[in-house]
């Protein structure tokens, strides 16, 4: 794959999360995310892919705390799409399991 395709299918992914965020200081620092797959480096995608995932995971517990569950579904089903798309894409390990 190459780097501007790369970095066009995160920023697509970032774009959804942002667009399915509640929270608007998660939604603004996910268009600063978006920002940085769009003009960073190869290099940097890795860091803004995680910090994507933990927005997800973080998104999707303020949903179950507010007993919103199609909220929780969407956010569940856009973060597993961003990582699968991360270990297809090389830029993070298969096993999502915190070493």
């Amino acid at each position: 794959m190459t780097q501007q395709y790369i970095a066009g299918e995160l920023s697509l992914r970032l774009a959804q999360l942002q667009a399915a965020a509640t929270d608007p200081e998660r939604a603004r620092e996910l268009a600063e995310l978006r920002y940085a797959a769009e003009t960073g480096s190869r290099g940097a995608l890795s860091a803004v892919i995680a910090r994507a995932l933990a927005l997800a995971d973080e998104l999707c517990w303020d949903a179950l705390g507010r007993g919103d569950a199609p909220a929780f579904s969407r956010h569940a089903a856009l973060g597993r799409d961003l990582w699968e798309f991360g270990v297809c894409a090389r830029l993070l390990a298969d096993d999502p399991s915190p070493r």
